[in-house]
């Protein structure tokens, strides 16, 4: 009879919630990066800004400084952003970790029982492979007093 491991569904599902969260995290990753790539966005913003400023009309810059304070502004905000979106996902990395060492468990746990169900197999087919051996022994004892019996008749 093969290998049945009683907690194979629990480890599936375990498996599944473990994928899950995986992709929770592949999201959260990518958030990062997208909030990341919004600052590169605005930096660039600023020093387009501060070029332009630069070649533009004195009196402009009036606008150029409100402009530029209103960048600073999303900067602000995106890096606050930043901040959330990597505590989020250190959350979800933790998350994971916890569902990893679950299914690592359940793991290490079918590993034992199946070096047990095949250490049992073993013995039982050792019992089997005694008893055998111990059968034909017993058969061959009875032949040989048959055959002695048949020879001390003869004689």
């Amino acid at each position: 009879m093969p290998f049945r491991y009683r907690l194979q569904k629990f480890l599936e599902i375990r498996i599944k919630e473990k994928e899950a969260q995986l992709k929770v995290v592949q999201e959260a990753q990518n958030a990062v990066v997208a909030v990341e790539k919004k600052i590169q966005e605005n930096n660039k913003n600023i020093n387009d800004t501060r070029l332009n400023m630069r070649k533009s009309d004195p009196r402009m810059y009036d606008g150029f400084d409100k402009f530029l304070k209103h960048l600073y502004e999303i900067g602000e905000k995106l890096e606050q952003e930043k901040i959330e979106a990597e505590k989020r996902l250190q959350k979800e990395l933790e998350i994971l970790k916890e569902k990893e060492q679950k299914v690592n468990v359940l793991e290490k746990h079918k590993e034992h029982k199946k070096e047990e169900y095949l250490y049992e197999e073993k013995m039982a087919e050792l019992k089997n492979l005694n008893e055998i051996g111990s059968q034909k022994h017993f058969i061959r004892q009875r032949e040989n007093k048959e055959q002695e019996e048949i020879e001390q008749n003869e004689h």
